[in-house]
């Protein structure tokens, strides 16, 4: 996500930094907030609580994010830019020169900080629960696998261009979206007029929370809910249950089709060039965590080893 918005490769200090930044934000944002149930105590809030951690997180994610700005302008005033290569601060850079009232320093930073808190944290936390749900279900692990080697092959990696034609892989990324989302309370919505919800009566102006990790769990729409069951989605006719990872309608992310492009490509190259093994044990923790998003209450340890023809193409290439 950097590179896409600066064009450059970054410094390991820097994607460290950010990713420090990404954690302690969905951290904190999942946090209950003492004044919103004791509003006598809302100064505690203040001095110690939430909102003076929102705070200090706020000053951390306004500095990097206006360094970013600050060293492209630099960069790009010295003519140390590749001018071939546009990144996201370029395009806001051209816009901010043709309407600079709206497209304000400001502005520009809430766009930058949006693309990357939304579109790191819960792509890598999908990825992860993927390949703990393939270690836990070797079998899956195998078919996937087998998908990637018959398709691609081993004489070249995975391309972004071959997940169109690996339906199994789409298969586990959509069911680890459905039984592990790492969005699982969608952000609340306001109801815009007065309307009934499943038998309820919903007056204008209620703030609406929709529980996905449920409706994904609901035995009465799903077969076998609890179990990790990728084949389930390979006859999309037979699928009429609601999928909520992204959310539904005009307020749907718009993250979905980087997502769905980013997650199996990622999946895909892991599977296509390691051997995975989780170790004696022989056990994951699937327990899940706290947050505005939902990560491993114990980050995913696994052990992996080249695959005999990446050694190959190893050797070959030295």
């Amino acid at each position: 996500m950097l590179r896409a918005i600066t064009a450059r490769r970054h410094a390991g200090g820097d994607v460290r930094r950010f990713q420090e930044i990404v954690e302690e934000t969905f951290a904190v944002s999942g946090a209950p907030s003492l004044g919103d149930f004791f509003p006598a105590l809302r100064w505690v809030d203040r001095l110690r609580g939430v909102v003076a951690a929102l705070a200090s997180l706020q000053t951390k994610r306004d500095k990097f994010v206006t360094g970013l700005i600050d060293e492209h302008r630099r960069m790009r005033g010295t003519g140390g830019r590749d001018v071939e290569k546009k990144g996201v601060i370029d395009v806001l850079m051209e816009h901010q020169q043709t309407d600079p009232d709206y497209y304000t320093d400001t502005v520009v930073k809430g766009i930058l900080l949006v693309l990357l808190t939304a579109g790191t944290d819960t792509s890598a936390l999908t990825t992860e629960w993927a390949m703990a749900q393939l270690l836990t279900h070797p079998e899956a692990m195998r078919k996937a696998r087998a998908e990637i080697d018959a398709i691609v092959g081993t004489g070249r990696l995975v391309e972004e261009s071959d997940i169109t034609n690996l339906p199994y892989l789409q298969c586990v990324v959509k069911e680890t979206l459905r039984l592990r989302p790492v969005g699982p309370v969608i952000p609340a919505h306001e109801a815009m007029e007065d309307c009934t919800v499943g038998g309820f009566r919903v007056r204008r102006g209620t703030m609406i929370l929709v529980n996905a990790w449920a409706i994904h769990r609901d035995a009465n729409i799903w077969d076998a809910p609890e179990e990790f069951r990728p084949e389930r989605f390979m006859d999309r006719d037979t699928v009429t249950a609601p999928m909520l990872p992204f959310g539904l309608g005009r307020r749907r992310c718009p993250g979905e089709g980087l997502a769905m492009r980013l997650v199996p490509l990622t999946l895909a190259a892991l599977l296509q060039c390691f051997e995975w093994d989780v170790g004696e044990g022989g056990t994951v923790d699937m327990a899940e965590g706290a947050g505005l998003t939902m990560p491993m209450a114990t980050p995913l340890a696994a052990a992996c080893r080249p695959r005999e023809f990446v050694k190959s193409v190893l050797s070959a290439s030295t």
